[in-house]
Order: C-alpha cells, then sequence, then structure tokens
C-alpha cells in the first residue's frame, strides 16, 4: 500500500492543462524526461540529455550519528547549489548535496576519473582525515546517492539465493587482525590482508531506461544500480581500473594516493514503467507475509476482546440496567450493588484534575495528527519517494492543530470543577511540547558535539519556535477560550456531597495490576509493527507499509478503547470509582511496554557503540514513548468517559 511516487519540478509536455483528458499528475509528482545529447531540439519537451548524481549523509547501523557527504574527504563538486531541503529532511539530518558525477543519457564511459586525494601521515591534517575515513569504513558507514530521485541500489545475494537490494553501499570495510573479513570484506576473497582497511574507490554505475511511446517524448530512468570496486591504480592520475584492491593497513605510514573513478552503462528495460520503478526495491524486503501474520494476529486479540466487551454490554449490563430501573421500594434501593451503587461518586473530579485535562488535550492533539498523517500517507503523498514529507506533514499539522489541544484540555479542565483556567492554557501550550522540545533540545547539542549532520542548524531550530510560539500557542489559546467560554459537560447523575468509601479490593482489582494487565493486550496489536517501524528508524531500511500501518493503527485504537472499557467495568462493580486516571493510565501504560520493547531492540538488534550513540538512541526513544503515552492515554480516557457516561445514562436514579 502506498505506492511511492517521485517529486520534481520539472513537468513533461502532457503537463499541459489542454491535454489533461486522459490522466493527471499530482502536483510536484511527474516525471521527467531524457534524451540523448544533441537531440533535444527535436522534442517538444523540456527533456534534457545530462543526469545528475546527488549524493546525501551517510549513516551507519553501528552509530547513531550520520555525517555529510564532505565530512569523509571524497570528491566534491564545485561550490553549486544545493537542493532546498524540507523541514522533515532537516529534521532527520538529511543532507542532499551535487556531486561530481556527472553523465549524459545513454553516453556510456568506462573508468572515468573523478578526483585524487593525497594522505601524508605525516601531516596532522591529513593524518585525521584518513583516520576519520579508516572509522566511517569501521564502523560501515554507507553512502546514499540519488539519480532523477531515485537511490542508487546496490543489489547482492543473501541466503536461499534471494536478492537484496539496499539503497546504500559502504565506504569500504575492515579485515580483522584475526583475518576475520567484516561486513562488505566477506563479498571479495580478495580482501584478506589482515588489520587492513579496504576502500571502494570505484563504482559500477548501470541505468536502466523505458522510452516513452503514446506520450511525452524521450526516455524515463526506471532504475539505477551499481556495484563498489576496489581498486589500487598502478597510475594515479590515469588510473585503468585493474589490478589489486586498495588496501589501506591499519598501522600504514607515509604517503598515500586515492583515485576515485566510476563507469557508467545505460540499458533500456521494456519491463517496468515509471510508475511502478521502486517495486524492485521493495519486493526485495521479504516482509508482507509476516505483516499478514502480525494484521492476522492483532484481529484476532479486537475479535476476543470485542466478544468479551458485547458479553458485558448485552448480557451482564442489560440485566443489571432492566434490574435496577425496577426497584421501586426503598427496600429494594437499599439493596443496591455493583456498579450501581457508585452513581453518586462516579462524575467525582479527580485528583490531579489539572494535570490530567492537560494531558487529554495534548493527547488529542497527537490523536487527529497521527491519524491525518497516516491518512495522506495511504494514499501515496508521503511516500518514500517524497523525502522528508511524512515529519513535515506531521510537525505542520501539530503546530495547527493547537485549537482541539486547547479546547479538550479547558472542556474537561472545567467539567472537574477547575477555575484556575490560566495555568491550565499555559502548562497545555508548553508543558508536553515543552518536555519533548527540551529532550530534542539537548539530542541537538551532543550532535552539535559530535559534528554530525543530524544537528539541526540554529536557523531551522528558531524556526521551529517561531512555528510553537506564534502559532501553535495562538491557536491553543483560542481553543481553550472556546472551551471555557462553553457550559460544563453535563453529567446523567448528580455527584454526592460527601464521597462513599471503598471497600477492601481484591489484588486484581487494585489499580497497579489492572494498568499492567491493561497495556498488553494493546502492545500486543502493534508489536510486529514496532520492529519494522524501529527499523526503519535505526538500521535505516525503507518504511512503506502505510496501508499496514493505517490498519495496525484503527485496531490499536479499538483496542485500547475495549481494554480500557473491561476494565473500567469490573473497577466500577467492585465499587471503585475513580476511574479518570486509571483509564488513562490501563492504556497510556502500553507506552512502557514499548520502552522496554525499545531496550530489548537496542540490546539485541542494533550494534551500536559509543556514548553519544547510546544517549542519543534512549534520548530519542523517550520522545517517543511519551508521545505514545499521551496517545494511547487518551484513546483509553475517552472509551471510557464514553462507556461510563452511556450507562448511567440509562438507569433511573432517585
Amino acid at each position: 500500500p502506498g505506492r511511492p511516487v517521485r517529486p520534481t519540478n520539472r513537468l513533461p509536455a502532457s503537463h499541459n492543462p489542454l491535454r489533461l483528458g486522459t490522466r493527471f499528475y499530482l502536483p510536484g509528482l511527474a516525471p521527467v524526461s531524457f534524451c540523448e545529447p544533441g537531440k533535444d531540439e527535436q522534442w517538444t519537451t523540456p527533456a534534457g540529455s545530462e543526469i545528475e548524481l546527488f549524493v546525501n549523509r551517510l549513516d551507519s547501523v553501528e552509530s547513531v550519528l550520520p555525517y555529510e557527504y564532505t565530512a569523509f574527504d571524497f570528491c566534491s563538486a564545485p561550490s553549486e547549489k544545493r537542493p532546498s531541503e524540507n523541514l522533515g529532511q532537516v529534521l532527520f539530518g538529511e543532507r542532499i548535496e551535487p556531486s561530481p558525477y556527472k553523465f549524459k543519457f545513454r553516453v556510456n564511459e568506462e573508468c572515468s576519473h573523478v578526483c585524487t586525494k593525497n594522505y601524508n601521515t605525516e601531516k596532522q591534517e591529513e593524518k585525521i582525515k584518513l583516520d576519520f575515513l579508516k572509522k566511517g569504513m569501521l564502523l560501515n558507514y554507507q553512502h546514499h546517492w540519488i539519480v532523477d530521485n531515485m537511490p542508487v541500489t546496490w543489489c547482492y545475494e543473501v541466503e536461499a539465493s534471494q536478492k537484496f537490494c539496499n539503497p546504500g553501499f559502504p565506504i569500504g570495510c575492515y579485515v580483522t587482525e584475526a583475518s576475520q573479513p567484516k561486513d562488505a570484506c566477506v563479498v571479495n576473497t580478495d580482501f584478506n590482508a589482515r588489520d587492513t582497511f579496504y576502500l571502494f574507490n570505484h563504482v559500477d554505475i548501470t541505468i536502466f531506461y523505458h522510452v516513452v511511446e503514446n506520450e511525452a517524448a524521450g526516455a524515463r530512468l526506471v532504475t539505477a544500480k551499481m556495484q563498489p570496486r576496489s581498486f589500487k591504480h598502478t597510475n594515479s592520475d590515469h588510473p585503468d581500473c585493474t589490478g589489486e584492491p586498495m588496501g589501506i593497513n591499519n598501522k600504514f605510514t607515509g604517503e598515500l594516493k586515492v583515485a576515485y573513478t566510476y563507469s557508467v552503462k545505460f540499458v533500456e528495460d521494456k519491463n517496468i514503467r515509471w510508475a511502478s520503478r521502486w517495486d524492485y526495491i521493495l519486493e526485495s524486503m521479504p516482509h508482507t507475509n509476516i505483516q499478514w501474520f502480525s494484521i492476522m494476529n492483532s484481529l484476532v486479540i479486537v475479535l476476543f476482546l470485542s466478544g468479551m466487551v458485547a458479553m458485558i454490554m448485552l448480557r451482564t449490563l442489560h440485566k443489571d440496567i432492566a434490574r435496577y430501573n425496577q426497584m421501586d421500594s426503598v427496600e429494594d434501593a437499599q439493596e443496591e450493588f455493583g456498579w450501581k451503587l457508585v452513581h453518586g461518586d462516579v462524575f467525582r473530579p479527580p485528583r490531579k484534575g489539572m494535570l490530567l485535562s492537560v494531558f487529554l488535550g495534548s493527547g488529542t492533539q497527537i490523536f487527529i495528527m497521527t491519524f491525518v498523517t497516516l491518512f495522506f500517507a495511504c494514499l501515496g503523498f508521503l511516500s518514500p519517494a517524497n523525502r522528508g514529507a511524512l515529519m513535515t506533514c506531521a510537525v505542520v499539522l501539530w503546530v495547527l492543530l493547537g485549537t482541539p489541544a486547547g479546547y479538550v484540555a479547558a472542556r474537561f479542565y472545567k467539567s472537574f470543577g477547575g477555575e484556575k483556567w490560566k495555568t491550565n492554557v499555559l502548562l497545555t501550550a508548553f508543558l508536553c511540547p515543552g518536555v519533548v522540545f527540551a529532550d530534542f533540545f539537548l539530542m541537538n547539542l551532543i550532535l552539535w558535539g559530535e559534528g554530525s549532520s543530524a544537528a539541526m542548524p540554529f536557523g531551522t531550530l528558531v524556526a521551529i519556535l517561531a512555528l510553537w510560539f506564534c502559532i501553535s500557542v495562538p491557536l491553543t489559546f483560542i481553543g481553550a477560550y472556546f472551551g471555557f467560554k462553553r457550559s460544563a459537560i453535563e453529567h446523567p447523575v448528580r455527584t454526592n456531597q460527601i464521597p462513599r468509601q471503598i471497600p477492601e479490593q481484591s489484588f486484581y482489582t487494585r489499580p497497579l495490576p489492572g494498568i499492567i494487565m491493561g497495556g498488553i493486550l494493546p502492545f500486543g496489536c502493534i508489536f510486529i509493527q514496532l520492529f519494522f517501524i524501529l527499523n526503519s528508524i535505526w538500521s535505516h531500511q525503507m518504511y512503506y507499509m502505510f496501508g499496514f500501518l493505517f490498519l495496525v493503527f484503527i485496531i490499536l485504537v479499538i483496542t485500547c478503547s475495549e481494554a480500557t472499557i473491561l476494565l473500567c467495568y469490573f473497577h466500577l462493580c467492585a465499587e471503585d470509582y475513580h476511574w479518570q486516571w486509571r483509564s488513562f493510565l490501563t492504556s497510556g501504560f502500553t507506552a512502557i511496554y514499548f520502552l522496554v520493547y525499545a531496550i530489548h531492540y537496542f540490546y539485541s538488534k542494533l550494534q551500536i557503540s559509543g556514548m553519544a550513540s547510546t544517549i542519543l538512541y534512549f534520548g530519542y526513544t523517550m520522545i517517543m514513548a511519551l508521545i505514545f503515552f499521551l496517545f494511547t492515554g487518551t484513546i483509553g480516557f475517552f472509551a471510557c468517559f464514553w462507556f461510563v457516561t452511556k450507562i448511567y445514562s440509562v438507569v433511573k436514579v432517585d
């Protein structure tokens, strides 16, 4: 679900408003056509012959710190204008810039020289550059190249003769002192010298194209693949791309010359259409069967919970209500038991009502933001091809949804009997966003200190603060104004002046066991999906299954609601009427399971090393856990609020 489509600012001739009878392109998502050099004058399209290759930041599964392409002293393009980046790209640390690799359409090149880098270990500056390059190879940092907004992929066979296409390729690799090849060194038996780094200084690029017929003239690029190679060129100024690999001993001293080269070949492919050009990458990721297993697993949990809730609502509650409504005499009324007994206390304002209302406001904001973002992602607007769009959409929506946050917080705070409305609106606007921003700012300081490309520029930081203070905060105030102007929420039963004493509770109806049990089922619905989401964030794998994710989102909402309603009913039957905080924490406890899973994922799946990377991992995980806590807790509270209002509105109360 959610097939990637590619953004571009260049439009083919078919993008003429008078010729859109048979098809249309979404704004900014039209294909680009190319033609051979010298033949562009015969086309009516603005097709060019020059193909630009862009380079993105380099990242590693062994480090959370991404670095810009120029940080590793590779061949760089003369000062050209960098493509503009959206907010989402900047937040994720993407730094796309032009490269010195330039091609002409259908012009094959063999062993073209890009540049030569010289290193002398006696010169401190050059030694630092070489050491940083070695560190990149040791930690398996990966290039990410882009042609016509497609990733240049490195395809290789994994187990069971299955081909995996990686949208990145390594700088190089390392053979340990024990002659143990690490990472990409296993692909070539010539990489066998002990304690030696092998640099991939040559790439064989193959670009597949599809000639467009009956549409805009020219050809469209449909695939870009490459094979990294290592050559110790005998003549670095006139390389011939033959000979032994480019090995750099770990204890090397003296002078070193590294020549960077490339070969490019164009191949016509009539089978791949432009619209399906990302499919070969996505199909190489064998996750679909696991996804269906995850959905079926979640649906079984939902059906089980739905059956339980239906049984309670139709059988038990129906009998209870019928029995309570038939009690006419005072003697019968004195023999009340179960949830009817606490009708005079069930809507008593909770302790710390201010904090609960603030959490509900922020949770509503996050819920609507998540729903709208996933909905647009399902339609294909926020596909991997549209870089940074997912994060940009989420941030912009969060900023614009200040009004519902202020309104919900104000409405519930007023219904809880609160009078400090100024404190309430200020806390709604600043408490949860402030905690997230403070954590994010501390993580940014670490990234700045490490010189990582993920460090947000000062200008972007100011822009985010401006969005928060100049748009989100005023909108929150507007929402709160309307929330306080409305009359308080009317409850179906009156609240007694004197609180009822809660009887001694059994172990299972005490608050803590119920809260811990309540988070298990919602987490069981999402943990498989969670694995793929964490993989996409920390292992830099492409995430594209937004259809599955939207389905899991709906299942999570239903599961949180039903699990909370079940436990709420059991507690009310045990004459415990403190349901407000418990309903929020029952669903919200799913975030604690998420945190435990993230810790397990860190130690079992990742090979992250270094104190800075570890702090960053757990710092960002805490932000995700807080957002998830507010999101799930709000779902649980609203479900329980609806349930309690519903059941007490259908019984006669004297």
